[in-house]
């Protein structure tokens, strides 16, 4: 952890502004010195080759910090890091437009260079200076030449000085030398002896005293003029004059005397000294350049080249700065941008600059604040909106009535459980699908989305409508109520239809209807026939003995029918009379395979029926008591094992097996192998656990124009019967809080399923037939 924390920071450092501006300034600082060094021969020789190698090593170490930089760059493009493309891109037109002038600039400076230098020792700047130099000889030559003739001039006329000097008063040689300084207009005017003593000497300083002493000759000028010969050179007087000295030698006239020396001295004017200095110092400048022309050439290409290449790398290293610094925000924003995009709304990026792009950023800033307001705002809106919408599948999960949505074009949104359970069919796939796809892929609900069509197309904002759906053999009555939903942003809002299965409340409407039917009958028709009855058996009893032997029989016969018939009716008043009248039930825990056992075991002979009390229907009882027995049925068992017992009224139960049982005897009359089936079993349904009765034969089945009828009374396909079978056993079926289904199987035969709850059952105060006990006592009564 320290390690790479020590790395980042020595790889930021490194590859930060600071050691690169330090190194470039120092670097641009030795080579300012380096330049004036080139410009100074005497300071050239002693600084350059320490200047040059230490701008070497800056150079060297300068481009081993822009590498570092490159590489590190290199490897972030390699990473693929935001930003790192477009850096690329500015870095290398930063470095076109830096290298490319630079370049140009030096290729041509190095010309005018190294032309420049050529320039400086051409052949006719070298002839000049020459010439001038030669000129200034020349000029100066004459002036001595004239200075050494009149010198001559003058010690001619001293030979005629006698060697001795008069005694009192001035010496002739002083007015002499004098009168012939004044005469040629010379500075000063000194007269020696042959050894190097003083004669006599004028100037025009001091003529009057004599006391300046004059410049005394060297002894080998001296030297030169005791051999006859003439002395004439320039000397420098002070730093800024030039004057000529002309020493001849003055020889006497006079036999054996000595020779005596003469020194003139001619002051030159002051601009000649000037002039003859600046020819000189500027020839001998010149000849040092000559000397060092190669060297200079070599100095000032090395100094350019090496400037010219520290110009080039502190560009690039302004390049990569300016490219990074530029891509910089750009790359922030790219990676911001990218966090947005992944839904992270609070990023803010830090405002370094307030240019365009500092702009930018405030402006990016802003907008993702907005956001975020706005995200934070659209959750909490998405958060009610969802405690809403579960409030709502709530409701509609547990509204017993089924809701469907429509869009403005009729198609299918949403729908509720209850919607699924009502018409038998998942709407899942139907979603988004028009109400013409729900009747292809679903022909049951036909009539329920004609009727929604009609609706829609009506253009009704509210209607009503009841129909009826057939599947499986089964008819159900809906109740429709549809409107129209709210109109937005001018466009209709679509439909929503909310509809209940009424056939329940129908039948229970019909029930009530046939039960206060069936009270009114047993009561009108009931109270007539005792009296029918009795008088019959009066006459029977009264005139049977009395008639003729042929006239007994017809009387027999006549009074036996009323009798018989009366019967009937009287059953047929008591089954109406059971299926009117309320019972109370007593339930209590029921191990139904027993109780199937039970029952299917005294159906093997139909006498155990009675002496067990069982009261079948009319029609079965007629038989028994006429004692008709049906063709021989197989019933075979397939019951479940370890079925849990269940809640209910075992007697009711029993005569419910007992009706079904022998509706299949009936029904089984015509077959050839007449086969029932009687099973149990446990199946579950909405995490609710229930038993099953099951009940099926091998007959005819039940007659297709009365499959959506058969629980309703009087509803029969048997010449004798009051069809009240089966509306009993729905009704004693519901009494236990379980339901019932009557088909047809595809390979013939009926099928009755019972369904039945495990667990405790509410006491029902309906109108339910009688049990068997009740009934044998009423009849008893």
């Amino acid at each position: 952890m320290e390690s790479s924390t020590l790395n980042r920071y020595v790889t930021r450092y490194v590859t930060g502004v600071a050691p690169l501006a330090v190194l470039s300034v120092l670097l641009v600082a030795a080579f300012i010195i380096m330049n004036a060094a080139t410009q100074n021969s005497a300071l050239f020789g002693r600084l350059y080759s320490v200047l040059l190698l230490v701008n070497i090593l800056g150079v060297v170490l300068l481009i081993a910090l822009i590498l570092l930089n490159v590489f590190h760059f290199v490897e972030q493009y390699r990473a693929r890091i935001m930003g790192t493309r477009l850096t690329l891109r500015l870095l290398v037109m930063f470095i076109v437009l830096a290298v490319v002038p630079v370049s140009v600039v030096f290729f041509f400076s190095i010309q005018t260079l190294n032309r420049g230098i050529d320039n400086w020792f051409d052949v006719r700047i070298e002839r000049a200076l020459d010439d001038a130099l030669l000129l200034g000889r020349t000029a100066l030559d004459a002036i001595k030449q004239d200075l050494v003739k009149n010198t001559q001039e003058v010690a001619a006329e001293l030979e005629t000085l006698p060697v001795k000097p008069n005694a009192g008063g001035l010496r002739p040689e002083l007015s002499l030398l004098n009168a012939l300084r004044e005469q040629y207009n010379i500075t000063e005017l000194t007269l020696f002896t042959q050894d190097g003593k003083i004669i006599a000497s004028v100037s025009e300083a001091n003529f009057e005293t004599g006391t300046l002493v004059p410049d005394r000759p060297s002894d080998a000028v001296l030297a030169q003029a005791r051999q006859g010969l003439t002395y004439a050179n320039i000397d420098a007087v002070g730093k800024e004059g030039l004057r000529l000295r002309v020493v001849v030698p003055v020889r006497s006239r006079d036999v054996g005397a000595p020779v005596r020396v003469m020194q003139v001295l001619q002051a030159l004017p002051p601009r000649y000294a000037k002039l003859g200095e600046s020819v000189q110092s500027a020839f001998v400048e010149y000849e040092k350049l000559v000397y060092l022309r190669g060297p200079l050439k070599f100095g000032f290409t090395l100094t350019l080249s090496l400037i010219t290449l520290l110009t080039l790398l502190i560009a690039v290293w302004a390049a990569i700065f300016s490219a990074r610094r530029l891509a910089a925000p750009i790359r922030e924003l790219a990676e911001a941008t990218n966090a947005v995009a992944q839904g992270d709304y609070q990023k803010q990026i830090p405002v370094t600059s307030h240019d365009e792009i500092g702009i930018l950023v405030e402006s990016f800033n802003d907008m993702t604040r907005r956001i975020h307001r706005a995200q934070t705002q659209s959750k909490r809106s998405q958060q009610e909106a969802e405690i809403q919408r579960a409030y709502l599948e709530t409701v509609m999960g547990r509204l017993s009535s089924g809701v469907l949505t429509f869009n403005q074009r009729l198609l299918l949104r949403t729908h509720n459980p209850a919607a699924n359970q009502i018409l038998g069919v998942d709407l899942k796939p139907g979603e988004r699908r028009s109400l013409a796809w729900l009747s292809e892929h679903y022909p049951a609900l036909g009539p329920f989305t004609e009727a929604v069509d009609a609706a829609a197309a009506a253009g009704q904002a509210e209607w009503q409508a009841q129909i009826q759906l057939s599947a499986n053999n089964h008819r159900r009555t809906l109740m429709l109520r549809g409107t129209s939903l709210p109109s937005w942003r001018g466009k209709r809002g679509g439909y929503v239809v909310v509809f209940d299965d009424i056939t329940t409340l129908i039948q229970a409407q019909r029930d009530a209807a046939w039960g206060e039917v069936a009270r009114r009958m047993a009561h009108e028709i009931k109270n007539p026939l005792t009296p029918i009855q009795l008088s019959a058996e009066r006459i029977r009893h009264k005139y049977l003995r009395q008639v003729s032997d042929e006239e007994r029989g017809a009387l027999d016969l006549a009074t036996q029918t009323i009798i018989e018939q009366v019967e009937a009716l009287k059953s047929m008043v008591n089954d109406f009379s059971e299926y009117a009248r309320s019972a109370q039930m007593r339930s209590q825990p029921v191990d139904l395979n027993n109780l199937v056992r039970n029952v299917v075991e005294l159906h093997k002979n139909e006498r155990g029926l009675v002496a067990a009390g069982v009261v079948p229907l009319h029609g079965a009882a007629e038989k028994t008591r006429k004692g008709k027995t049906a063709r021989s049925v197989v019933t075979k068992l397939e019951l479940a094992d370890e079925l849990p017992r269940i809640s209910a009224d075992p007697g009711r139960l029993r005569q419910v097996l007992h009706n079904l049982l022998l509706n299949a005897r009936d029904a089984l009359a015509a077959t050839p192998k007449p086969t029932i089936h009687v099973g149990t079993r446990v199946v579950t349904a909405n995490v609710h656990r229930f038993v099953e009765l099951i009940v099926r034969d091998n007959g005819p089945g039940f007659p297709e124009p009365l499959l959506a009828r058969l629980y309703e009374p009087y509803v029969t396909s048997k010449e004798k019967g009051t069809g009240l079978g089966l509306a009993i056993v729905k009704r004693i079926v519901e009494e236990h809080g379980g339901t019932i289904v009557a088909e047809n199987l595809k390979e013939g035969g009926a099928c009755v399923i019972i369904r039945l709850p495990i667990g405790e059952v509410a006491v029902s105060t309906k109108a339910a037939p009688a049990a068997p006990e009740a009934a044998t006592a009423e009849k008893k009564a």
